[in-house]
């Protein structure tokens, strides 16, 4: 099945993309990166991650499913100044480099969003210098936690959910990478999970704000009310949810995610 991405590109969801750094984002693979390596950066996005590894390493290859999509990853390079990176149109199922060609080919948030995510390593491995890495976090929708528990985030966890599975991706992907990496042929894996936290009223008001927006304006709401799983109230009701979280006090939330390093 040929999966639809359930963010889009609205202004509020690239401002949550941009926020993203190797930092906050890669921090399990920065240990493993070398000045000399090649790195493929699948699903680059708005390219904050992409040009954070173009600091650390000889060279990166970014990559998006279209020209638009990857003119947001321009864009950021150009404006850091960075004469390391070059770019591709490429789907993950069928990347069109030779095989073993990077030293590292690495994923944030893609596999979730993917078709057929096993193929998609299988394919990334053939992109793969023997030695090389294939690296990938993605988050746990299931396992997200917050405070106060208010039904209008309870009732955005089973929206996004329905949203996301009707596009066919998998909302609970960190859980899963281990076994789709084993189904796509690797033997030598490192599981791991880290998490984002938003607690103090600053973050609070970032992430609440952000899908207080997101709820409304972005794909997510366009897919929600051409099928019937959500009306114009109910996207309401949900991003009002977030304000009020984000203006609590007691406000919480940790976002879960899975990663992995496979060695080729």
């Amino acid at each position: 099945m040929e999966a639809v991405y359930t963010h889009g590109h609205h202004e509020s969801v690239l401002r949550s993309h941009r926020w993203r750094t190797a930092g906050n984002s890669a921090a399990y693979l920065l240990p493993h990166l070398k000045p000399h390596m090649k790195v493929l950066d699948v699903g680059s996005g708005p390219g904050t991650i992409t040009a954070d590894l173009a600091s650390r390493v000889g060279h990166v290859t970014a990559s998006e499913v279209s020209a638009e999509a990857l003119g947001l990853a321009r864009a950021e390079v150009s404006a850091r100044g960075l004469g390391n990176v070059d770019f591709a149109v490429a789907d993950v199922h069928a990347l069109g480099f030779d095989d073993d060609t990077f030293c590292v080919t690495h994923a944030h948030q893609v596999l979730q969003h993917v078709g057929d995510p096993v193929r998609a390593l299988r394919e990334m491995r053939r992109a793969t210098k023997p030695g090389g890495i294939v690296a990938a976090r993605d988050s746990d929708y299931t396992a997200f936690a917050w405070h106060p528990r208010l039904p209008a985030l309870d009732e955005w966890m089973r929206l996004y959910q329905q949203i996301a599975r009707g596009n066919g991706g998998e909302p609970d992907a960190g859980r899963r990478l281990l076994s789709w990496a084993r189904a796509a042929g690797f033997d030598d894996i490192t599981a791991t999970s880290s998490t984002w936290c938003f607690a103090t009223p600053d973050d609070r008001a970032w992430w609440g704000g952000m899908w207080s927006e997101r709820v409304l304006h972005s794909a997510m709401a366009r897919q929600a009310l051409a099928t019937g799983a959500a009306t114009e109230a109910d996207l309401r009701r949900i991003s009002e949810g977030w304000l009020a979280w984000a203006a609590d006090g007691d406000g919480w939330l940790s976002i879960l995610h899975g990663e992995i390093l496979c060695r080729v």
